[in-house]
């Protein structure tokens, strides 16, 4: 593996945290983007958006983006904290931590 992708694995489980129901992963989610994508800022996780913060539809977005892109059913995937805010934690069910770590390090978009 790379350096870079290290790097980028480290940071990102710094925001991953085992719990008795799953993995919850904390994430920025700052819609008005053009498309959907996940990237590192600074030490921060943040996934943009196309959808607005209205609605629920940034939310939807979100976990939708991770269901198809993990290839993990959106059934075993919640918001747990932060539905109103702009930071949020989600709760992966059934997943490996060092697993699902590499999936998101190969999903980051370098900007």
């Amino acid at each position: 593996m790379t350096q870079l992708f290290e790097k980028i694995r480290e940071t990102i489980l710094k925001h991953l945290t085992e719990s008795s129901h799953g993995i919850i992963l904390s994430i920025r989610v700052k819609p008005g983007e053009s498309e959907d994508f996940l990237t590192v800022e600074g030490d921060e996780l943040v996934f943009y958006t196309s959808e607005p913060p209205e609605r629920g539809r940034a939310n939807a977005a979100l976990v939708k983006f991770f269901s198809r892109e993990l290839k993990i059913p959106v059934s075993r995937i919640d918001i747990v904290y932060g539905h109103r805010s702009t930071l949020k934690k989600l709760v992966f069910y059934d997943v490996n931590m060092d697993e699902l770590a590499d999936k998101l390090a190969k999903l980051v978009r370098l900007i």
